[in-house]
């Protein structure tokens, strides 16, 4: 087992590429990638065995911009019409050996129209192949009493089919994956939200912010900043969680919002606007400019100390995407090291996201000379 499958976005198979090219290079992984435009998914395939899971146990997900999933696999071809169950336990065998019991079976398809085609399949696929594997002590029987705590720290089998004859299987870490089948949270739009824009912050909140920490990051009272603020669909998502919202934005928002009472409107440019008060719990931005220019006003807001976290979107250009986009994360974290601002930084393209990535900057420490 010596490659790792990696979900993405249709378009955005070279951007994924590059990014486990470069994270195998930091770590002495040498491989190479297989990709297939608007497939959905890429491989890295490495060159010695062991360290497709080398990687996706030493390599933080959370840094994984592009990836939506991972997991270390094998590939399985020519499945019979009449036993497909039989090829695919038989490839667990190997990996099985070693990670012992896995404590859940995904069977799952890229996020393409060929791959929704398969959904019904992976369903009808999912009930005898987990039997099979139950059986034959692979996964855990979550039937019985005999899950416990320690049961879903165990890894995570994967099934990635293609076709209804070729499947990757293999697995992934809990404590270094996704939690959401195929990658992707499934969020419902809220009625009462002014804009589909709405469901990005939404998705943000749940990818950064752990639950183990949301009562502590994000609480009812908190004051928040909201940068384009306009018709409001980022704004909603800080107000149907109690904040107070200073949001700016020449455009008109939404009578719905302003009626909450949560929020006060400020017409003004994004890029001058600096707040009055002095415990900004959040700034959000949604502003559509170019990614270089928006790093440096959300790095003037954190060295500055004028505020606690901040959820911002980087718009993409249309070439070397990749580059844009560690160019820009790079030089957030020189410009705080620089002022010993203690932090974590995460960014992800979200399902939500298009041409534009979704960044998550949390300040952990500020030196007391930078406070506001």
């Amino acid at each position: 087992m010596n490659c790792i499958v990696i979900y993405c976005r249709i378009g955005f198979e070279s951007d994924a590429a590059a990014e486990i090219t470069h994270q195998a290079t930091q770590q002495n992984v040498a491989g190479y990638v297989k990709t297939k435009a608007q497939s959905g998914f890429v491989i890295f395939q490495c060159f010695e065995e062991g360290h497709a899971d080398k990687i996706i146990k030493n390599v933080p997900f959370t840094q994984m911009v592009f990836a939506r999933q991972w997991f270390a696999a094998t590939l399985v071809e020519n499945m019979p019409d009449e036993d497909r169950v039989t090829p695919l336990v038989e490839a667990t065998e190997q990996f099985c050996s070693e990670i012992k019991l896995c404590s859940e079976l995904r069977v799952e398809t890229p996020d393409t129209n060929d791959g929704k085609e398969l959904l019904r399949f992976c369903k009808k696929l999912s009930v005898p192949l987990k039997h099979k594997l139950i059986k034959k002590n692979r996964l855990i029987d979550d039937k019985k009493g005999s899950v416990n705590t320690s049961s879903n720290k165990r890894p995570i089998m994967h099934v990635l089919l293609l076709s209804s004859s070729v499947a990757y299987v293999g697995y992934s870490y809990t404590n270094n994956n996704s939690e959401f089948f195929m990658g992707i949270p499934r969020l419902k739009m809220p009625g009462a939200a002014p804009s589909r824009s709405t469901l990005k912050l939404d998705e943000a909140f749940i990818v950064f912010v752990p639950d183990s920490e949301k009562e502590q990051r994000i609480r009812s009272s908190m004051n928040a900043v909201d940068l384009g603020a306009c018709p409001g669909g980022w704004t909603y998502q800080l107000v149907r969680r109690g904040m107070f919202v200073q949001a700016v934005d020449n455009g008109p928002m939404a009578e719905s919002l302003m009626e909450t009472g949560q929020v006060k409107h400020f017409t003004e440019d994004g890029f001058k606007f600096r707040s009055d008060k002095k415990n900004i719990d959040w700034l959000v931005c949604d502003m559509v400019e170019k990614p270089a220019k928006v790093t440096k006003l959300m790095i003037d807001w954190a060295v500055n100390g004028f505020v606690t976290e901040l959820i911002f979107n980087l718009k993409l250009p249309m070439k070397k995407r990749f580059d844009s986009v560690y160019e820009n994360l790079s030089l957030i974290r020189t410009e705080l090291k620089k002022y010993n601002i203690e932090f974590k930084l995460q960014a992800k393209h979200l399902y939500h996201d298009r041409e534009e990535i979704t960044v998550n900057l949390q300040i952990t420490k500020m030196p007391k000379h930078l406070k506001y």
